[in-house]
């Protein structure tokens, strides 16, 4: 039963675009480009190995005047063509540098999606940061969207000194997606209502809803932060524009923490 039920978790948690939205192509000079990302845009794509051999697309946003890094990984049902503008608005509005990568299975990135090839990918990602960017965790934020807060919550849990955590639309475990249950099972997948516990740093939740009650899978995580620097900021989605404008206000907030 176990298994089955994990399984069927697993099928709700990925919907990666098919087809997927974008390709990479390689340059005659080596570099990786993504079409319709022009060279100004101060872009830098990567092909990156993770443990198990998979290639997972990675891209490196910069900005000339970034004190911080976002590691930020995205939902369930994108990829990295679909992100772009919201990268380039982040990236201005903050005034950071932001890496994103798709998962395994997503995009053009090879393999097949799953709870711990996500884990594999974001650590690929990471040490991307540290090893090409010198990235520093002092200097690094976390930001995890729906099934993206699993590796955020993942990575957070192992690294003691990051700058913040911003939890975006995040779910308690897959199996409490389908059924509320109050006890976490073994076969259950991104459990992050335990391994939140173990994060150190400031807590950013974003609950978006219609609904003005504060209820929900990311408010419900909030209960179970160890740190005494968290913050819950519910939206209300009334036109995209705002609400972006409203994430962005946030998170700069928080950044200044």
């Amino acid at each position: 039963m176990g298994n089955v039920t994990s399984s069927v978790a697993a099928k709700f948690a990925f919907f990666p675009p098919d087809p997927p939205t974008y390709d990479v192509f390689r340059e005659r000079d080596g570099r990786l480009v993504l079409p319709g990302v022009t060279a100004d845009k101060n872009m830098d794509v990567h092909l990156l190995e993770t443990k198990v051999g998979n290639k997972i697309v990675a891209t490196f946003w910069k900005h000339p005047f970034a004190r911080f890094t976002v590691l930020y990984s995205h939902g369930n049902a994108a990829d990295l063509g679909q992100m772009h503008e919201l990268f380039i608005e982040l990236r201005a509005h903050l005034r950071v540098n932001i890496m994103s990568y798709d998962y395994s299975g997503y995009g053009a990135s090879s393999g097949k999606p799953s709870e711990f090839n996500t884990y594999h990918d974001i650590e690929a990602a990471y040490n991307c940061l540290k090893k090409d960017y010198g990235i520093k965790q002092e200097d690094l934020i976390v930001y995890g969207q729906s099934v993206g807060s699993g590796p955020t919550l993942h990575l957070a849990s192992r690294l003691q000194k990051l700058r913040g955590v911003v939890l975006h639309s995040a779910i308690l475990s897959g199996i409490r997606v389908l059924y509320p249950v109050k006890m976490t099972f073994w076969f259950d997948i991104f459990k992050n209502i335990d391994k939140i516990r173990l994060v150190s740093c400031p807590v950013l939740v974003i609950h978006v809803s219609l609904s003005l009650s504060l209820f929900g899978h990311p408010v419900q995580l909030l209960h179970f932060v160890s740190t005494d620097f968290f913050f819950c900021l519910h939206v209300i989605p009334i036109m995209q524009t705002l609400r972006r404008r409203v994430l962005h206000f946030s998170a700069f907030l928080f950044l200044m923490i």
